[in-house]
């Protein structure tokens, strides 16, 4: 049953009023905002409409690529890591909190909506200053309900979406100060990003000073190549992954990365905007770069131990090797980094940068910031492969998985689907003693059965994409549409792991982030449980 919401107002509205007081800004009408009537202010304004909040944190954590290091690292817990990674409601908070998460994209909506309310009264989309903010805002607006939706819903799937509780899908400005919506059902909310899709699709451009920080053309087939995946609607992800890729994908560029002797250098060099593999570059608050980095053992409570990367992720089997290479960083061309303090040892890609904002040179102080690729033609490739498997092209597939591999690895791939089918069907299952890459998948939409060449190639590229995206939290979202069953585990941190405290199996409802306590506390139904 519907229900009538209230969101966050304060947090939606936040954009136009953030050097504002909080009683001053209750106090003021969300209509005497400042004026947007030209073209330099919507330009302005639609920076707004990009989050300033990453979510890689919340879901690296929430999924299978960390296990718990409280025996070793006993000096350094924290309530909001613990919270999170033994997927309870949250009510610490944080830089990347799912409480900052909402608002900040609820905030990057309330922009984009207020920048198509500024195009239409100044002459609407047919105006060729404006059309490009038009078809950017849409996208932007879209990429935002995704977010929201996959994070703090079920995934969508076919079978039950329809009665899924969903989110709002806000497309007016707000008015008044506390205005209320309807909380629609998962199915609904991709329909609607569905739509601003095609409509946004139709005005993207790449005029811009700096296109990697905008919804560009590529950037935003790479979104829709990603939606369609996720809307189970594998023509169309394949047809916009076509068109983002073209016939020859330029991809990572990997020998310019091994360059850089150090993280802050080759983390800083991975997010180049000059780096053609990179489609859409986000940056905001964060503490992802210390999380993810050789820095503080506060960081570690929780982390990607050598005993995951050994057996199920970076040196995990794969078809072209069949069996571990433990260690052997030399077999990648963006070689991973083995790090270890007393009993604990974790390994890394050098991906993501830790920068630190000074805003009080005096005494020290700023902000933690990171800066992360969105979107990028490596990722996109993957996706197209997985598009291809759904619609039997294992041949096809096979290609683009030889190319990522080969691209990614030092030795040249090519694999055939047959091959790809034998090398899973000689591997076991995963347990959580006895761990490898290979987990029982359960989506909701229909696949062949396990042994199949289907499922085989899903697996390799399950695998492959776990390997990409690692510490960029787009593995949770697998997870959730291919249900898969996910422990906590306990390690000792030289990768004998003791105990499992809890397991996620497909349809358990913790899938779904907790709608952040104060959004509750004003109206919002909350998941249930």
């Amino acid at each position: 049953m519907k229900k009538k919401i209230i969101l966050y107002t304060a947090a939606i509205l936040a954009v136009f009023s953030a050097s504002t007081s909080c009683n001053k800004f209750l106090d003021t009408m969300p209509d005497n905002r400042a004026e947007v009537n030209s073209v330099e202010k919507v330009a302005a304004l639609m920076g707004d409409a990009y989050s300033r909040t990453d979510y890689m944190m919340v879901t690296e954590l929430l999924a299978d690529n960390m296990d718990n290091n409280t025996a070793v690292v006993t000096s350094y817990a924290d309530r909001f890591f613990e919270q999170v990674w033994n997927w309870e409601d949250v009510t610490e908070s944080n830089n990347e909190s799912p409480e900052n998460i909402w608002q900040n994209n609820w905030g990057s909506i309330a922009a984009a909506n207020e920048v198509l309310h500024a195009i239409d009264e100044m002459g609407g989309k047919d105006n060729e200053e404006l059309a490009p903010y038009y078809g950017e805002a849409l996208l932007a607006r879209a990429y935002a309900h995704f977010i929201l939706v996959n994070i703090f819903c079920l995934n969508y799937n076919t079978k039950t979406s329809d009665t899924d509780p969903g989110i709002p899908y806000m497309d007016q400005p707000e008015q008044g100060l506390m205005p209320q919506y309807e909380r629609s059902n998962v199915a609904e909310v991709y329909h609607r990003i569905d739509e601003d899709i095609q409509e946004g699709l139709k005005y993207v451009t790449d005029n811009y000073v700096v296109p990697k920080y905008h919804f560009n053309v590529q950037a935003s087939y790479a979104f829709a190549a990603r939606f369609y995946l996720y809307y189970e609607k594998w023509d169309k992800a394949l047809e916009y992954a076509n068109r983002c890729l073209g016939p020859v994908p330029t991809l990572r560029d990997y020998d310019e990365l091994n360059k850089y002797p150090d993280k802050a250098s080759a983390s800083a060099a991975y997010v180049r905007s000059d780096m053609k593999s990179n489609l859409l570059l986000q940056t905001g608050a964060s503490n992802q770069g210390l999380f993810w980095g050789n820095y503080s053992g506060s960081y570690k409570q929780f982390g990607h131990t050598t005993n995951l990367a050994l057996t199920e992720t970076i040196f995990g089997r794969v078809p072209w090797l069949g069996a571990n290479d433990a260690f052997n960083a030399t077999r990648y061309r963006f070689q991973p980094k083995n790090y270890s303090s007393s009993r604990l040892r974790y390994t890394i890609f050098w991906n993501v940068p830790y920068e630190f904002e000074v805003t009080n040179p005096v005494a020290g102080t700023g902000y933690r910031r990171t800066l992360y690729p969105a979107f990028t033609t490596d990722a996109c490739l993957l996706d197209r492969a997985e598009a291809k498997i759904m619609l039997r092209d294992f041949d096809g597939a096979c290609a683009d998985l030889n190319l990522w591999a080969s691209n990614m690895y030092t030795e040249p791939v090519s694999l055939t689907p047959e091959q790809v089918t034998e090398f899973y069907n000689d591997m076991d299952y995963y347990q959580w003693n006895e761990p490898t890459p290979k987990k029982h998948l359960a989506p909701a939409f229909e696949i062949d059965a396990e042994g199949s060449t289907q499922e085989s190639m899903l697996q390799y590229v399950l695998h492959c994409r776990r390997v990409e995206t690692l510490g960029f939290g787009i593995r949770w979202f697998d997870i959730k549409r291919y249900g898969i069953t996910i422990y906590r585990r306990v390690s000792d941190g030289d990768g004998v792991i003791s105990s499992v405290s809890d397991e996620l199996k497909p349809d358990d409802l913790r899938r779904a982030v907790q709608i952040p306590l104060r959004v509750r506390d004003a109206g919002f139904e909350p998941n249930k449980r």
